[in-house]
């Protein structure tokens, strides 16, 4: 029996990137273009000799070793760490503009929201009433603080009994701790917990391997859904009460 459901946040709550366009109508740079330009103001502003292709290849660099850290060791660093990359390349101290510097890529997702995914609020109210429910997301830019205001702005926070947040218990999908630490917040066995979400190595194979049921989310985008391992495919959030059934049938 299903008794608990968790979900992926970007690109199965949330449109993954669509502030793109909204920042673009606004005026500002990307995302990318943003956060590099951030870095090389506060490091050149305190070490001129620094040109910007150095500051370029630190950004570069910065970025290589969080993927490292994301994709082979199961964890993300924070943003203060991944900046602490950037001026370890460099080879300078954190300047006195640091904290400032990492609030400011913390907050960006959170000034200019993306947008959830078409039903996201009544569906969760309704499994709300069915289910406990809980979030096991990757942080990337944007930390589980950041993550809490968005989904309390769309009224959504108080319908999750439970939020795991990568930042915050150093580890990511699809480390098995994050599963089993939602778990036991939850008070049920793996067995009684479904998870939805977008990708096949997070949000499939990762649940799957420790007994729990995994719905792969379409809705965003289709990462090849044809060859999925998941107990079930949903292409539309307001489908989800139907497709949970049908597993409480199996």
């Amino acid at each position: 029996m299903i008794r608990a459901v968790t979900f992926d946040f970007w690109d199965t709550l949330v449109f993954d990137d669509s502030d793109e366009p909204k920042r673009a109508a606004l005026g500002l740079p990307s995302k990318a273009d943003t956060r590099r330009q951030l870095l090389t103001a506060e490091v050149q502003q305190h070490h001129p000799q620094l040109s910007n292709a150095q500051l370029g290849a630190a950004f570069d660099h910065a970025n290589e070793c969080f993927r490292h850290c994301w994709k082979v060791e199961h964890n993300t660093p924070t943003v203060a760490r991944r900046m602490q990359f950037a001026y370890e390349h460099l080879g300078v101290a954190p300047t006195p503009g640091f904290a400032e510097l990492v609030r400011a890529v913390e907050d960006m997702e959170v000034e200019v929201a993306p947008d959830w995914v078409p039903d996201m609020a009544t569906t969760l109210a309704a499994l709300a009433g069915k289910y406990k429910l809980g979030i096991i997301s990757d942080t990337i830019h944007t930390p589980g603080r950041g993550l809490r205001e968005l989904l309390r702005r769309a009224g959504v926070l108080q319908h999750f009994a439970c939020l795991i947040f990568s930042d915050e218990v150093g580890a990511s999908k699809p480390a098995p701790q994050v599963f089993t630490q939602c778990a036991a917040a939850l008070g049920l066995p793996l067995a009684e917990i479904a998870h939805v979400g977008d990708r096949e190595s997070n949000d499939v194979a990762g649940p799957r391997a420790l007994g729990m049921r995994a719905i792969l989310f379409t809705g965003a985008i289709d990462r090849d859904s044809a060859h999925t391992a998941a107990d079930a495919v949903c292409s539309e959030f307001a489908q989800l009460p139907a497709v949970l059934r049908g597993l409480q049938s199996q």
